[in-house]
């Protein structure tokens, strides 16, 4: 289905990553997460959660892809979800998510450490809460399971709020939420947009538009323009999203809706601080566009989340 998804994989099985990643641990206690030069950047706790993506009932049976099988036990029973404080953090009455969603072939732990996700949430000295769910775990599959259900994203965040008041006797309400994920996490990002039962600012896709377009477009349409957000989509030649981003950005050329279009090598800080509508066309490969330039970290230097020092 996606060639560049395939790639994953291989980068997975050479390297290991699940192996080699030594910031996060599966555990229901709070602990300090070091960045890969041996610093502490925050505290994580990953627990499971009822309101996790898996397992779900139409992954009772595992998953075949291309003539193999994924079985459930292996790739469908994580319920785990992890939730990063970056230094810095300082409680407010509401706290504002960074909801982050893997692709294919991957795992919150060999995620966090291929894309250094916890050290450029760290490094954006954003005051904000990052919450990683597991998705598919090493498995080709875009499907996001509970978060595809009415009101699933509702449920992730008011049970990641309820574990914050139980673990840290952090009492808030949600404040803004960002989407944000990679390849594969386009399903479960629209999904969430469309029928999440949470107003969603800003949404990043990461070479990830393959398909669910008519999500995006109407949030676009919506809740996008109520709340003055921000969609920004970074996008490859070679991984399977250059056709599909071309045509959503013809369609709101017709719809009169404003956008900006840049390569990435002439992105300045203007364009992502002014454009509310943003398509990055970039030189980088699939796997590139989330850490080889900072991406994450820049994207979220920008956003409309708070500093480090409160809002």
């Amino acid at each position: 289905m996606h060639t560049a998804l395939h790639l994953t994989s291989a980068i997975f099985l050479s390297l290991l990553f699940v192996h080699c990643s030594p910031n996060i641990a599966y555990t229901q206690e709070w602990l300090l997460v070091r960045s890969t030069s041996g610093n502490i950047i925050g505290e994580s706790l990953t627990a499971p959660m009822k309101s996790a993506p898996f397992p779900h009932t139409k992954r009772d049976n595992g998953h075949i892809y291309d003539g193999k099988s994924y079985p459930a036990a292996q790739h469908y029973r994580d319920s785990s979800v992890m939730i990063f404080l970056p230094n810095g953090f300082r409680p407010q009455k509401t706290l504002d998510f960074v909801v982050y969603l893997h692709g294919w072939y991957n795992s919150i732990d060999s995620a966090t450490a291929q894309f250094r996700i916890a050290e450029q949430f760290a490094e954006s000295r954003r005051n904000a809460v990052l919450v990683f769910p597991e998705g598919p775990k090493f498995a080709p599959d875009s499907f996001a399971g509970k978060l595809e259900d009415s009101c699933g994203l509702q449920r992730l965040c008011q049970e990641t709020l309820e574990t914050l008041r139980r673990t840290k006797n952090i009492n808030a309400r949600l404040g803004n939420v960002i989407l944000a994920g990679h390849s594969g996490a386009y399903r479960g990002m629209a999904y969430m947009l469309l029928r999440g039962g949470v107003l969603v600012r800003e949404v990043w896709l990461f070479d990830a538009l393959y398909g669910q377009t008519e999500k995006f477009a109407h949030w676009l349409e919506h809740d996008f323009k109520r709340l003055r957000g921000r969609f920004i989509n970074i996008y490859t030649d070679d991984g399977g999203t250059k056709a599909e981003t071309e045509k959503l950005m013809e369609d709101l050329a017709a719809w009169r809706i404003p956008f900006r279009a840049v390569e990435e090598q002439a992105l300045t800080t203007q364009d992502l601080t002014r454009s509310g509508v943003l398509f990055i066309h970039t030189d980088l490969q699939h796997n590139d566009v989330i850490a080889r330039r900072e991406q994450f970290r820049r994207y979220l230097e920008t956003s409309s989340l708070g500093g480090s020092q409160g809002k």
